[in-house]
């Protein structure tokens, strides 16, 4: 693994936690954009039992609803039958008037009965009201546990799965897939109770009323349920694709978005865009299979229906004709039938919604079962450590890879030295200082803390008597006092200023609009390179930390600025245990040691003339970087 990418998951931990600016981990090979490997769904019906886990806290809500569902389609399925009363009264009326053998039309019992249906449809309107209401809770609490799930999980995930997957596939498992899950749950499952109680409710009073014009009527419910299932079968795929090619179009705008100014300044917009097309056109195929199979079974639902309406009229006009039916009864027969199908033709719209709903849940779930970081079991606490740091024997390499990184490193840091860790590209000089700070699991040895072996204490236990000032700065979207505050979240003002002055950040900070209180944008481009990386130095001033290291600070800013930067980290490294990875090897002449590794290994360790002396390795570095400077020159 190359150092650059040996960094990126660093930069995440900047000032003890945070995101990357401009650098992203490489994809995965096998599907969108070599991200995800488009598959059915592993097991939609295990995702779906898990996501009946997250509501049984709101049973008895749920209850509520159902019975308010339920109450509400029952007053809604009686008014067809007083419809049916007041047509009956209606149709008698009219033909006693025809054959004066009647009183006429009765209008106040149809009144009456009108009076009634007015209370009948207001009470199922004001019930639909409450149990949306609830439901809408039940739903939006369920989102909100599920995104405190996840991201109190991604606090918990070891660094090399940052590494594999892209920052946008996770952003889109919290906002895409968990919207869905939140509309799914707040349509779906009120319009799920609400069609079952409809359908159970009518067919019970189709039999009441007439069991040859029902049986006729339900005849068609096999077919469209076996119907139904078919279609599911053959998009449950395609929508689990669409989830997940969803999650590879939005990894490539948050990249692209993050990175702007680079496509711009190498002329990448015709690439980016090229790449888009390709990932949202796989979207889009998917999309159209997932949503094509799904609209099928609306207009299969229809035309069954259809057929139930001419069913149920020809045997009505042959029992009127033939028995004397009421006219009313075939009135309410029509009503219950377009109420009977209504439920059978959302149960496309309401199968359409849960496929969805699958899919993201497992995506969700699939994010929540990744390995997380070991944990120690609680013990006595790491006690603060006055800097010393033993490396015995440590070997490592990274999980997709059987090479070793580390090979066999052996090193003893007394407190206070000041050790330079130097080497070409990819000798492992950025993974040890992760080794230090447990961003990994070792392979095999110890690295111990005033002899306190840090894999017996819990992460962030170590991380507190540490503090890491990186090349990619990182801040957040606040004031420049909170980002200086970061690392210690209860330092008074007076504290942050005195680690601003002892960073050399106190002036430039005084010149900002709103000083201390000038909140810096998102992209953390409203102040220049030199004074982020002043900010990152004063905010691990403010930690006091007990060892320090300094990932080749320095690099990216002009002269002035650095001999800035390197007051601030000479006057950092006081009295404390520092490690500094550096490339410039000018800037490390004064360190006690320097630790000059190759292929995972210690090759020479010694002080600058101590190992210029030796005209070895560190000595052929040193030299080149010289040479090249005077043929820049």
């Amino acid at each position: 693994m190359s150092e650059s990418n040996q960094k990126a998951p660093a930069a995440a931990a900047q000032g003890l936690g945070g995101r990357r600016q401009g650098v992203r981990p490489g994809p995965r090979p096998g599907g969108p954009m070599g991200g995800m490997p488009v598959e059915k769904a592993k097991d939609a019906k295990a995702a779906v039992r898990r996501l009946v886990a997250y509501l049984r806290p709101y049973g008895i809500t749920l209850i509520v609803v159902f019975l308010l569902a339920a109450v509400s389609t029952v007053f809604s399925i009686l008014g067809p039958s007083q419809i049916g009363d007041a047509t009956t009264l209606l149709a008698k009326g009219i033909m006693g008037k025809i054959t004066g053998s009647g009183e006429g039309i009765p209008f106040d019992e149809i009144g009456k009965i009108m009076l009634k249906l007015l209370g009948l449809y207001g009470l199922s309107a004001l019930f639909s009201f409450l149990q949306g209401y609830l439901m809408a809770g039940v739903a939006t609490m369920v989102s909100y546990r599920l995104r405190n799930a996840i991201i109190q999980k991604i606090n918990r995930m070891p660094v090399s799965y940052f590494n594999r997957v892209s920052h946008g596939d996770v952003l889109s498992r919290m906002t895409n897939d968990v919207d869905t899950l939140n509309q799914s749950m707040n349509q779906g499952m009120a319009q799920l109770i609400s069609s079952v109680t409809t359908v159970v409710g009518i067919t019970v009073m189709m039999f009441v009323k007439s069991p040859q014009m029902a049986l006729v009527a339900v005849t068609v419910v096999p077919v469209i349920l076996v119907t139904v299932s078919l279609v599911v079968k053959a998009s449950q795929k395609h929508f689990y694709a669409q989830q997940e090619y969803l999650g590879s179009v939005n990894g490539q705008v948050e990249e692209v978005y993050a990175g702007h100014t680079v496509v711009k300044a190498f002329g990448g917009e015709e690439d980016v865009i090229q790449t888009f097309d390709g990932e949202n056109n796989k979207l889009f195929s998917t999309a159209w299979r997932a949503q094509f199979l799904s609209g099928v079974m609306h207009p299969i639902v229809m035309f069954l229906g259809n057929l139930n309406y001419v069913g149920v009229c020809v045997l009505g006009a042959v029992l009127v004709s033939s028995k004397g039916m009421d006219v009313g009864i075939i009135t309410e027969f029509i009503m219950y039938i377009r109420q009977f199908n209504q439920p059978f033709q959302q149960l496309a719209q309401i199968m359409n919604v849960f496929q969805q709903t699958a899919a993201a849940a497992e995506r969700v779930f699939e994010f929540l079962d990744e390995a997380e970081e070991t944990a120690v079991e609680a013990g006595d606490p790491l006690p603060l450590v006055e800097g010393r740091v033993r490396f015995d024997h440590v070997r490592f390499g990274y999980e997709d890879s059987d090479e070793m990184v580390i090979k066999d490193f052996t090193a003893d840091i007394a407190p206070g030295q000041k050790v330079a860790i130097v080497g070409p590209t990819g000798a492992g000089k950025t993974t040890l200082v992760k080794l230090l700070m447990r961003f990994h699991d070792l392979t095999d040895g110890a690295i111990y803390l005033d002899e306190h072996n840090i894999a017996d204490y819990p992460r962030q236990q170590v991380r507190r008597q540490l503090a890491m000032v990186l090349q990619d700065t990182w801040l957040t979207s606040a004031t420049v006092a909170d980002n200086i505050r970061y690392g210690r979240l209860d330092a008074t003002d007076e504290e942050v200023i005195a680690a601003a002055k002892a960073a050399q950040a106190h002036h430039f900070i005084k010149s900002l609009p709103d000083g201390y209180q000038m909140e810096i944008n998102e992209e953390a481009n409203n102040i220049s390179q030199g004074q982020k990386q002043l900010l990152t130095i004063a905010r691990a001033v403010l930690v006091d930390p007990k060892i320090l290291i300094l990932d080749e600070a320095t690099s990216s800013v002009d002269t002035r600025t650095e001999i800035l930067i390197q007051k601030a980290m000479d006057h950092l490294m006081k009295g404390r245990t520092s490690f500094i990875i550096a490339h410039r090897l000018s800037t490390i002449r004064n360190a006690d040691v320097i630790l000059c590794l190759d292929h995972g290994d210690i090759v020479e360790q010694g002080s600058h003339d101590e190992l210029m002396a030796k005209d070895g390795f560190y000595a052929r570095l040193y030299n080149s970087q010289f040479e090249r400077l005077a043929e820049a020159g």
